[in-house]
């Protein structure tokens, strides 16, 4: 039986150049900026890449392979929690299309094969437009959002 999957796309304009917006995916010391985790891995196809929390603890929270690059234009990984690394079937995929657009950059991620209803899936739909959002201000601004701030009640 196959398993019922989702998607979901994200789309945003940044006032930055695509060799930019790539490094910020792509160099622990620049995500940590705006992410408060470090993406850690060589970028070659085949290789494999973590998500690790920048603080004292490190912990690898996201593991996964690096499918294929095109620096600055095209990155593709899978993507799963590290506590089910070893289950094939745990893996989504996050594919980043970085595009010159009259004097900006048209950063679009789509992740896509993830199970449809599943805490991760639930998670994405949170998670990658706070996540977005302060790469986009950091690049702009210089200063990333705290995407751990939570939101206060009305």
């Amino acid at each position: 039986m196959t398993r019922e999957t989702t998607s979901f796309v994200y789309v945003t304009y940044i006032l930055s150049t695509p060799e930019k917006v790539f490094e910020a995916i792509t160099k622990p010391d620049v995500a940590r900026r705006y992410w408060g985790h470090e993406n850690v891995s060589d970028w070659e196809a085949g290789s494999r890449w973590e998500h690790i929390r920048a603080d004292d603890a490190r912990t690898v929270e996201l593991v996964g392979t690096v499918v294929e690059t095109l620096p600055p234009r095209r990155l593709v990984i899978t993507w799963a929690n590290a506590s089910q690394a070893d289950d094939p079937a745990a893996y989504s995929r996050v594919t980043f299309e970085i595009v010159d657009y009259e004097g900006m950059v048209r950063l679009t991620v789509t992740h896509d094969e993830l199970e449809a209803g599943s805490a991760m899936a639930n998670g994405i739909g949170r998670g990658w437009p706070v996540v977005l959002s302060s790469m986009k201000s950091l690049l702009e601004t210089g200063h990333g959002l705290d995407i751990f701030a939570k939101p206060k009640a009305a």
